[in-house]
């Protein structure tokens, strides 16, 4: 039986060291607008469900693509925080996963490294699958992906054991598990979704505090960034997210 989890401690990323944060300026200046450019052509028109909202960063994206946005969030905190950015233009549910009752179903459903936090994720794709996710809808589901050479490099360094390890900082703000693409789609397929594409966000060979350490710098341009975005897709294993497009199965 899995142990009562406290989600307003797993989202306190004070104390810890520069280069064992959690929250980073590359995750949310960087990845988020390069995660929102590979959903985009995928869109359905419609609704939105976005599940893990955190502070609602992610979701001030969204908000320029859906009008009818519901977010759900096991953290109050993060709930409160997202309200002051946001207000009334978005619905939450402050609950988990596991428990929360929704009054429809969606057209589009996003997690954006969310599942790896999950205890157990088939189950909540299987949810997703059965319960949430529109006839014809399509759920947009992205992790932190174990073989990015950033995590390889660490691991030759002594740094970490293996590529998918959770290393404690990551187990402190409520990882499970360290995805790879082949991971990911396995726990999709075993809950019933059909994975209709593939690929990765980002090649990194960087550590995300070197990454922003650098962000600070005119080192790295606007040309560089779309450099790393344009391989990734040429390379999905070697990003920093992966990313799964699925529907139901028909």
């Amino acid at each position: 039986m899995a142990m009562k989890r406290n989600y307003d401690k797993e989202l306190n990323d004070s104390g810890n060291k520069e280069n064992e944060r959690y929250a980073y300026s590359f995750d949310f200046d960087v990845l988020h607008p390069f995660m929102i450019r590979s959903f985009e052509a995928f869109f359905k028109k419609g609704n939105m469900l976005e599940l893990g909202s955190y502070k609602g960063i992610f979701t001030k994206h969204l908000l320029s693509y859906f009008q009818d946005i519901t977010c759900v969030e096991a953290s109050g905190i993060a709930i409160a925080e997202a309200k002051e950015k946001h207000g009334d233009k978005v619905n939450y549910v402050n609950d988990v996963f596991e428990k929360a009752s929704l009054p429809k179903e969606y057209d589009n459903i996003v997690m954006t490294h969310v599942l790896e936090h999950i205890d157990d994720p088939v189950f909540v794709l299987k949810r997703i699958n059965e319960e949430w996710l529109a006839d014809s809808g399509r759920l947009f589901l992205v992790v932190p992906n174990a073989n990015a050479p950033s995590r390889q490099i660490a691991v030759k360094m002594g740094l970490i054991s293996h590529n998918s390890a959770v290393t404690p900082a990551e187990e402190k703000h409520g990882h499970r598990c360290t995805y790879s693409l082949d991971t990911l789609e396995r726990d999709a397929v075993s809950a019933g979704l059909n994975v209709t594409y593939r690929t990765g966000i980002f090649f990194k060979a960087l550590a995300n505090f070197q990454w922003d350490r650098l962000l600070k710098t005119d080192i790295i341009s606007k040309e560089y960034l779309e450099g790393c975005y344009q391989l990734g897709q040429v390379y999905p294993d070697l990003c920093a997210s992966i990313m799964l497009v699925c529907e139901k199965r028909k």
